[in-house]
């Protein structure tokens, strides 16, 4: 399906999701990030400092709440969620790319119900870049492209006084038949400007690595290297890399109680870049210096991920190049590895 939508009818086409949770990208304290619609969508962000992978994934998520009295068997209460439809507008096409990667983690050898449950009811309304947001951004270099449909539900692209809507999945198509009054027919003359638009932002400059087929030999050739120590001299370890990572999707699960026989079960984020991340309780930690830990970093997006999914796992999205406040560069890193 394919439609056009004059930029002032975006307001009608929202309007028209009742009973959905709509989302749209938002500017709050110097950044872009998403936050629950109210009204109008301003849609000439830059990329998010969040991904959408937060919105099936989320920082903190309970499994299970739990009492156990005395004398009495324990009492398990399940929590699993049970979300209204979510539509996300203003995805860009590297964040689309990193849901497909995040639903092969979750569903591969184990079907997660806690993801399943928010990401079946997930539409992602992605917004093609007709121009980089970031002077990091390489999505292309990734194996992506700025006007990217994998993963999302919906693609918009920017005509200037209008956008071109094209539906991807079914899913997507029903999220558009719900306002079909907005949409207006795309002639041919549309589809060429798409056609025209996409091509140009393909040739806009990005950054650059090298190979990526050829990376996964580069990081095995190069794994007992000095350079890795050298290159996060400068790491201070605060995970912010892949916390912003549409990604990332280690996990810790813990019991936190809040009085004697009584808690939750509850999975956070967790984070290869922190020192206690691999420590055993014995007190050995396999990967006890910071040069190791950007090797794991490295390694699990353009080898591990490789081996095991046929894929490498990054979406060129630059975030962790971006917010390092160290100015650690995952691109010049897999440029030095591979000329090494």
């Amino acid at each position: 399906m394919e439609k056009i939508l004059a930029k002032e009818k975006l307001r009608d086409w929202v309007a028209s999701l009742q009973g959905c949770e709509v989302h749209g990208p938002a500017f709050a304290d110097a950044v872009w990030n998403y936050a629950k619609a109210e009204g109008d969508i301003d849609l000439r962000h830059t990329n998010t400092v969040g991904s959408v992978k937060a919105f099936a994934f989320p920082q903190r998520e309970v499994f299970f709440r739990f009492e156990h009295k005395r004398g009495e068997r324990p009492s398990l209460v399940p929590t699993l969620p049970e979300p209204r439809p979510t539509v996300v507008f203003g995805v860009r096409p590297c964040d689309g790319r990193g849901m497909p990667r995040n639903d092969t983690v979750f569903s591969k050898e184990f079907k997660d119900p806690y993801y399943w449950a928010r990401r079946d009811k997930l539409i992602l309304v992605g917004l093609a870049c007709i121009e980089p947001h970031s002077p990091n951004c390489f999505c292309q270099a990734a194996g992506g492209s700025p006007c990217s449909e994998e993963g999302l539900d919906i693609l918009m692209t920017d005509l200037g006084d209008r956008y071109h809507v094209r539906g991807v999945t079914a899913k997507g198509i029903e999220v558009m038949e719900r306002g079909r009054d907005a949409f207006k027919e795309a002639s041919g003359g549309d589809q060429a400007a798409v056609a025209k638009a996409h091509e140009a932002a393909c040739k806009e400059p990005q950054r650059t690595f090298g190979d990526l087929v050829a990376i996964p030999d580069a990081i095995r050739r190069n794994f007992e290297a000095p350079l890795w120590d050298e290159m996060a001299r400068h790491c201070i370890g605060c995970g912010i890399c892949t916390f912003l990572c549409p990604t990332c999707h280690c996990f810790d699960i813990n019991d936190e109680v809040s009085s004697p026989g009584k808690g939750e079960r509850v999975r956070t984020w967790d984070n290869c870049q922190f020192p206690d991340f691999t420590l055993h309780t014995s007190g050995h930690n396999p990967r006890d210096n910071l040069g190791m830990r950007l090797r794991q970093r490295v390694s699990h997006k353009f080898l591990y991920f490789v081996e095991n999914h046929q894929t490498q796992q990054c979406t060129g999205c630059g975030r962790c190049i971006s917010e390092c406040p160290v100015g650690i560069d995952i691109a010049a890193v897999l440029e030095r590895v591979s000329q090494s």
